[in-house]
């Protein structure tokens, strides 16, 4: 764990400490498009930040190469050159993206083409494990369509909900947490050697996102651009492709003794493709409502609008931190919900905290106005919006400007009467 957390800190800081330099190299670069009529942000905004996540990708890469563990996944497969491989391919089609814009279907092309490289070296579905049947082998062929559908739709899908600040990198991060947990349990609890790979890449995941989400939480400095939500979506393709169709249900049969527990233990991957899909739950169903719904219009299903789900999260009144933090929310209990449920032998207490949770975001959800209020005792601490504030016209004027009212002999119902606007002296 220590390796891990390790390339997870250096991953973090190469991606914080090349950010600031990446956001000065955008504007005299000129990657600082002008705001559209569907953004939500006010000024103009640099992008290209997927180029300081790039590099705080190979920088984890090469200390993870250094340490004594992890530098076996770099001699037992080819998964770290063909990451490496399709990531550039997409970050360098999102950066010409950023810079001069792209043409969608050839953004597709060059889509289809990183994931074939990627299958070509290796990266691919091998078989889906079948409720009842167990393992059941795939051709290359099929292989090659399974794997190459999913980078395309996890790639889309990230760059769809890249909206709203902090948005895209928070929701990887929270994708690339529950792909941790799950799959650290399958290697050293199950002694899945498959599942080392994923475990490598949950963890650049994480740490590039916390890495430039120092910079890009509302109000954001930098956006990530394409070059940096299409490389995400891929490297979480790649880590989902790793370990749904490489993990054998009879190595795990082999540990838990029983056909039943290896079944539950497999709940999250079971069904193929399961746990990729429940961590983009989200950002796949607003990627599925936004083609179906610029389909049916006569558009393209690339033609952007402002009718994504955070952006319908302001229309109906929340505010820009709000609506980040309630789609976190949304893809944490998703993500970790279907996690929890494959690591406990009491799914009953599961699904009651999962209900508990679904009300409680529900509530939140349909509550756009309301604001907390903090305690007196701590509001310096908290911003200004949850601080309690005095009623009245009174509370408008300093401690200093009603000693001066008081020494001109003007109350404070006198100065109510009159308003702030007319106040003399």
């Amino acid at each position: 764990m220590r390796e891990y957390l390790l390339v997870l800190f250096c991953t973090a800081a190469v991606t914080y400490l090349l950010t600031g330099p990446v956001r000065k190299f955008a504007i005299a670069a000129g990657a600082m498009p002008p705001v559209r009529a569907r953004d939500v942000h006010r000024e103009p905004t640099p992008r290209l930040g997927g180029i300081a996540m790039f590099g705080g990708l190979c920088a984890g890469i090469l200390v993870a190469s250094q340490l004594d563990n992890l530098s076996k996944v770099f001699t037992q497969g080819t998964d770290i050159r063909a990451l490496l491989s399709g990531a550039g391919i997409m970050w360098l089609l999102g950066v010409l993206d950023d810079k001069w814009g792209v043409d969608a279907l050839v953004k597709l092309g060059g889509q289809m083409i990183a994931a074939g490289v990627m299958v070509w070296q290796g990266v691919t579905v091998i078989t889906l494990p079948v409720p009842g049947v167990g393992a059941v082998a795939v051709s290359p062929t099929q292989g090659m369509v399974i794997s190459v559908t999913l980078v395309v739709v996890m790639v889309n899908a990230v760059n769809f909900i890249d909206g709203l600040d902090g948005l895209a990198g928070g929701m990887v991060c929270i994708a690339a947490m529950a792909f941790f947990l799950y799959s650290y349990r399958l290697w050293y609890g199950y002694a899945i050697t498959d599942a080392a790979p994923a475990v490598l890449f949950s963890v650049l995941l994480i740490g590039m996102c916390l890495g430039f989400l120092a910079h890009n939480m509302h109000p954001a400095r930098i956006f990530m651009g394409d070059s940096g939500s299409m490389m995400l979506g891929l490297m979480l393709a790649v880590a989902a492709i790793s370990i749904t169709g490489r993990v054998d249900p009879d190595l795990i049969n082999n540990e838990t003794g029983s056909q039943t527990a290896t079944v539950h233990a497999l709940v999250p991957i079971y069904i193929p493709l399961l746990l990729p899909l429940t961590v983009i739950a989200l950002p796949l169903a607003d990627l599925l409502l936004a083609v179906v719904r610029r389909t049916w219009a006569g558009q393209s299903p690339f033609a952007a609008d402002k009718r994504h789900l955070h952006h319908r999260l302001l229309q109906v009144g929340h505010s820009h931190s709000r609506a980040v933090l309630i789609m976190y929310f949304w893809a944490a209990l998703i993500a970790f919900g279907s996690v929890a449920f494959s690591v406990t032998n009491t799914g009953r207490t599961v699904v009651l905290t999962l209900a508990g949770l679904c009300l409680l975001g529900l509530v939140v959800l349909l509550t756009p106005r309301f604001r907390p209020r903090a305690p007196r005792a701590v509001q310096s601490f908290v911003p200004p919006r949850y601080r309690r504030q005095s009623s009245g016209p009174m509370a408008e004027l300093s401690a200093k400007d009603k000693q001066l009212l008081g020494e001109a002999g003007v109350d404070s119902s006198e100065r109510a009467d009159h308003g702030p606007a007319s106040g003399r002296r």
